[in-house]
């Protein structure tokens, strides 16, 4: 018979494998608060992925201890099992190894395969930008369509090429570059790394090619919010719109090295209809709700596996 927290545990995995990011992709509040949006997903990724790990360890370690604390004490003293270790138990164990390899594997070599494309992007880039005298830290590149992104990196790289300048306005080139800072800023492609790793470790699970998805216009959003936090002028929704417009006109995102985050990244309609229509702001007592459900979504594992069997 399976340990209760064993149950427990790949219950709460499987409603975070697909139901539960199948629910939050579909809302609509998530729109109005993309950055506690964000923290939801990285907390539904993180639980998953301890929830799924921990249920088969929960039930390979049963013979060892009712908890995984006393269960890891007991091998580590060298301890004999105080039931009878089934097959099931080292299948079990097998498999808890094999997918916590799986996911950490992947996650770290998606980390150092992003990084070395962006490092020879960059490398290759350098040889071509010029530092613009206009914009500070910002290069230009000399290109017909209009491109902006950014390289982020311990040496981040923010580019706009001619094409762009020739395009946009002064307003709207500088809503640009406030959207690519905020990229940098933030640090967005550490929240999209898990989601692109969970994605290649389960290709055959759809909740992570969603949640990639929905993260990925995520980050925009939030890019959004906080360039119109820095820009002035009368009309700053209308006018980032009319870039964004403009560059997915031109290019659709044609000349972006991969690895970069671009302006006209994620879904870039939904975008523009968010700036010109701006949803009303998620109700304090929903932000701290939604905030305060991710908190014991991280919780809820990790006390399933550090407290006893119940």
């Amino acid at each position: 018979m399976l340990p209760a927290t064993a149950v427990a545990l790949a219950v709460l995995a499987a409603l975070l494998a697909w139901p539960v990011p199948a629910l939050l992709a579909r809302a609509r509040w998530p729109r109005r608060d993309p950055l506690v949006a964000l923290v939801c997903w990285q907390a539904i990724g993180l639980a998953g992925g301890l929830s799924m790990v921990g249920a088969l360890l929960v039930h390979g370690l049963a013979p060892w201890g009712h908890s995984l604390p006393e269960a890891a004490w007991s091998l580590a003293a060298g301890s004999p099992a105080g039931e009878p270790v089934r097959g099931d138990h080292w299948v079990a164990l097998t498999l808890a190894g094999v997918l916590a390899s799986e996911l950490l594997g992947v996650l770290v070599l998606s980390g150092l395969r992003t990084a070395r494309t962006r490092r020879r992007h960059r490398e290759l880039l350098e040889l071509v930008v010029q530092p613009s005298a206009e914009l500070p830290d910002t290069r230009l590149l000399e290109h017909p369509a209009p491109v902006a992104f950014c390289i982020p990196g311990a040496r981040p790289l923010l580019v706009l090429s001619s094409g762009m300048v020739a395009e946009l306005d002064e307003d709207q080139l500088a809503a640009v570059v406030a959207h690519e800072r905020a990229h940098l800023r933030e640090r967005h492609h550490l929240l999209l790394l898990p989601f692109v790793a969970w994605e290649a470790a389960l290709p055959v699970l759809p909740a992570a090619a969603r949640a990639h998805a929905a993260v990925r216009e995520l980050v925009e959003m939030r890019a959004d919010d906080v360039a119109l936090a820095s820009l002035s002028g009368s009309a700053p929704r209308r006018t980032l719109a009319r870039a964004i417009v403009a560059a997915v006109g031109g290019a659709g995102g044609a000349g972006v090295p991969s690895g970069a985050l671009a302006v006209t990244g994620g879904v870039a309609a939904s975008r523009v209809v968010r700036l010109l229509e701006p949803p009303s702001p998620l109700p304090v007592a929903a932000r701290w709700a939604a905030l305060t459900s991710a908190e014991l979504l991280l919780l809820l594992p990790t006390a399933l596996l550090l407290l006893p069997a119940f």
